[in-house]
């Protein structure tokens, strides 16, 4: 199943916005799929009022749940849009794992996937007056996704630096901003090994916690 993200069960859903230009004019909305109705009565943890990534090959697991109320064809398109709607793709660019049908975590969305969610986004707000704070928030979620990943700054720019923008961008403000934090740190670490205080003096002269100052010593 592709992984992109859903609409909440509501009368209707708002068209995706296209890419680029200005003026927009908004689309009529149209109707949500029935079976998204259908999946928000079976598994409101889900698909509900909060929206949770869905484990890979929840479509087999919905089937054999239940065959009569889920037909194949109808339920690959529902599932598809919810995959697509923003709220989805919120709850992905956000670092929550997959889920199961009993509403489980069963194991961390890949980094592509995480990686795709935020630049989409993004891209949905842009040339709208929202694309400033779009901006920096994909660019937050960006820096969080590189940490979360495991594959270092380096790394997380070796495997997706190669994109066109407006991914390439804003990937090089997140690591940017990273660079900048992880130069903060190694400040504060010095600073307090060099001044001779105790956690929690150092902590009250730079407006941190104890625990902070710690982490920073170890």
């Amino acid at each position: 199943m592709n992984d992109t993200h859903p609409p909440a069960p509501q009368p209707a859903a708002p068209a995706p916005a296209s890419p680029g230009g200005a003026a927009r004019r908004k689309r009529p909305a149209r109707p949500l799929h029935p079976l998204l109705h259908t999946l928000f009565e079976l598994y409101p943890g889900l698909f509900g009022v909060r929206f949770l990534p869905l484990k890979l090959g929840v479509f087999e697991d919905l089937r054999a749940a239940h065959p009569d109320r889920l037909p194949a064809d109808e339920l690959k398109v529902a599932l598809g849009l919810h995959t697509r709607s923003n709220r989805y793709l919120e709850a992905v660019a956000g670092g929550l794992p997959r889920h199961d049908l009993g509403g489980q975590p069963v194991e961390p969305v890949a980094p592509e996937h995480v990686h795709h969610a935020i630049v989409e986004l993004y891209r949905r707000k842009s040339g709208t007056p929202q694309e400033p704070a779009a901006r920096q928030r994909a660019v937050s979620q960006l820096a969080e996704a590189v940490e979360r990943s495991g594959l270092g700054r380096d790394g997380y720019r070796e495997r997706f630096g190669g994109a066109p923008e407006p991914a390439r961008g804003l990937l090089e403000e997140a690591l940017m901003a990273l660079g900048q934090k992880s130069a903060r740190v190694e400040a504060l670490r010095r600073a307090f090994q060099a001044s001779g205080k105790t956690a929690e003096e150092f902590a009250e002269m730079y407006g941190l916690t104890a625990g902070e100052v710690r982490q920073l010593a170890g």
